[in-house]
């Protein structure tokens, strides 16, 4: 088959643009395919890695807590209750003769502590009351903590108070 120059020029040119179209298909554009996907795996092991050394400095923040704690609680006084501890503080804030009921409970948590747990209700007492009460029981140096508490006002006496306080400590 004999093509004239022209034709022949259009048989070239269609032949290379095939050519670049299959250049382009099968390796240009699966090399930035495969580019833009590392990147973006590379990306997400970055993030990864910066989420595990903020959860490794977080845990490490955890464990230097524990070990204050271990401190804290070595440092107790022997025998040292939160029964006893609460009863002792409502005689110093004379708000003894108000404690409705007290009732202690100990639920075992993972890890090293047992979560000491003792619930009160407190009734007809003042705010004045209840306030130097909760600054006499709230102790660092004891790893005691106040977990909850309820207030409301007492329904017999106007102007006092009734609250139920849930107050917590750990113990080895």
């Amino acid at each position: 088959m004999k093509l004239a120059r022209r034709e022949k020029y259009f048989v070239s040119a269609a032949a290379l643009f095939v050519a670049i179209f299959f250049l382009f298909q099968f390796l240009i554009v699966p090399f930035f395919e495969n580019r833009r996907r590392v990147q973006r795996g590379v990306r997400a092991k970055e993030e990864g890695l910066k989420e595990m050394v903020g959860l490794s400095s977080e845990y490490h923040r955890y464990q230097q807590g524990s070990q204050d704690i271990k401190q804290i609680l070595a440092r107790r006084k022997k025998g040292f209750t939160l029964f006893s501890f609460l009863e002792e503080a409502a005689g110093d804030a004379e708000v003894k003769a108000h404690i409705k009921y007290m009732k202690t409970s100990v639920s075992a948590t993972p890890g090293p502590y047992k979560e000491s747990l003792v619930e009160m209700k407190l009734e007809a007492i003042t705010l004045q009351q209840l306030i130097g009460y909760l600054s006499k029981i709230e102790s660092p140096g004891n790893v005691v903590s106040i977990k909850r508490i309820s207030i409301s006002e007492n329904k017999k006496k106007s102007g006092y108070l009734d609250a139920i306080l849930q107050v917590l400590t750990f113990r080895s």
